[in-house]
């Protein structure tokens, strides 16, 4: 089994991502055992996209996991839906902040993973660590680059099975001020654990996952 994990670039005036952090630390692991390759994409608007399809190109995975950095929550958090909508509350890497614009014109206004997201779930907190069900990967970078993930299985690699995690800040990200972290080692623990239930599981489990609000 081939694996590619994708994990971003600092944004918005950082020196650390915590996802490529952690799925450069899973390479490295994992390499052999797993199959696992890493690369790093950037932070920008459609060039993101291109450089995920030419590293899809060029290492013929089985899966792809894209894994971005999402501020504020506790947990590492598999994406159920990307939605075909870019309106950046920021600017990207580039200075590009679009805003109420579709990511493929005349897309479908959705996609799901084709991950098992649940059992996804599952296998991390079997591992001891935090993690839930998200039904919103936001309007940004991470959304653009899984809708674009799922828009490049459904038009050009439908052997392809694929989705999108969001991880918390590094605790060095949030030193000055009060928000969740987790350390890149137990992230990357996650992503392990994540990538080998994707890997043995094509049904997902029937469990509680959804959400009130």
């Amino acid at each position: 089994m081939r694996i590619l994990l994708a994990g971003f670039e600092p944004f918005d005036g950082a020196t650390v991502n915590p996802s490529w952090e952690a799925v450069r630390m899973v390479e490295q692991l994992h390499a052999v055992q797993l199959g696992v390759r890493a690369v790093q994409l950037p932070c920008v608007f459609g060039e993101v996209t291109e450089r995920l399809r030419e590293a899809i190109v060029e290492h013929g995975p089985e899966v792809v996991v894209c894994v971005g950095q999402a501020g504020g929550r506790h947990a590492v958090t598999v994406e159920r839906v990307a939605i075909n909508l870019d309106d950046a509350r920021i600017a990207d890497n580039a200075g590009e902040q679009p805003i109420d614009q579709p990511i493929v014109p005349g897309g479908p206004a959705a996609y799901f993973s084709t991950l098992p997201v649940k059992a996804c779930v599952a296998a991390a907190r079997k591992a001891g660590i935090p993690a839930s069900v998200s039904q919103s990967a936001g309007t940004f970078v991470c959304n653009h680059v899984f809708y674009g993930l799922m828009h490049l299985i459904a038009t050009e690699f439908p052997q392809l099975r694929g989705g999108f995690v969001h991880v918390p800040y590094a605790p060095e990200q949030v030193l000055d001020h009060a928000e969740p972290s987790m350390p890149v080692a137990l992230v990357a623990e996650a992503l392990t654990a994540i990538v080998t239930a994707a890997v043995l599981l094509h049904d997902d489990l029937r469990l509680v996952g959804g959400a009130i609000h």
